[in-house]
């Protein structure tokens, strides 16, 4: 692989051990993680962070907020967490740009797509945030859009919580739940497997862009799933 997206969502910048909506230690893991998979001769990688940590669009709509607004606010809440990956991430020697959907440029650059592709070719971490810029949608399907404008070769969906792959029932309150080491898009959307947001999923099948569902706080496997070792699921 080539050009890799990685999609994390902002839980994955929180601890259960902390209080802190941004714990500094699992970002300083995530940060070495991919500063360390950056030692691979010719690898570009770009990442889109959520911003769940901080606030989510559908939880403020459910209280009664408008979703336009709500989501918004989330959109905010994935450029903060950006900047404390990318201030990780350089901490570790590795060259990074913050890419926003919505326009700071105090913060962060306009995502333009062939300045996006020229960062990555001078080896340069691209870290996009603010989703698509749009409301209604959550920052699974901008991985997905994001990957096939910059022309990836696949999107990594790394979660966080325990499960590691793609399940026919969820495995935190069905012990004997199956993972699956591949399935296809058809299957996924035929059983209704809440892997990622199904309209990422539509997208990725549509464009024919390979998603592999994988341990992301399993140390080394984010480099086991760019060196084509069968960590988790791959969805086709």
């Amino acid at each position: 692989m080539r050009r890799v997206v990685l999609k994390l969502s902002g839980e994955a910048l929180a601890s259960p051990a902390s209080d802190e909506t941004i714990d500094a230690s699992t970002v300083d893991f995530l940060a070495r993680e991919i500063a360390g998979a950056m030692q691979r001769g010719g690898l570009e990688l770009a990442v889109v962070v959520g911003g769940g940590n901080i606030w989510r669009g559908a939880t403020g709509a459910m209280a009664g907020m408008n979703r336009a607004n709500s989501d918004l606010m989330g959109m905010l809440g994935t450029v903060i967490n950006a900047l404390a990956l990318q201030d990780a991430i350089e901490s570790h020697g590795r060259a990074t740009r913050v890419m926003s959907a919505i326009s700071m440029d105090q913060v962060a650059e306009p995502y333009i797509r062939r300045r996006a592709v020229r960062h990555l070719e001078k080896g340069r971490v691209v870290i996009f945030a603010a989703g698509m810029g749009n409301p209604y949608f959550t920052t699974d399907t901008p991985a997905a859009q994001r990957a096939a404008e910059i022309e990836a070769d696949i999107v990594l969906k790394g979660t966080h919580g325990g499960v590691d792959g793609v399940y026919d029932d969820d495995p935190r309150v069905n012990a004997s739940a199956v993972r699956f080491d591949e399935i296809s898009f058809d299957q996924v959307i035929a059983r209704d497997l809440r892997v990622m947001d199904m309209t990422a999923i539509t997208f990725c099948k549509d464009n024919r862009l390979p998603l592999r569902i994988f341990d992301l706080m399993a140390p080394g496997n984010l480099g086991r799933a760019l060196d084509g070792h069968a960590v988790g699921t791959l969805v086709q």
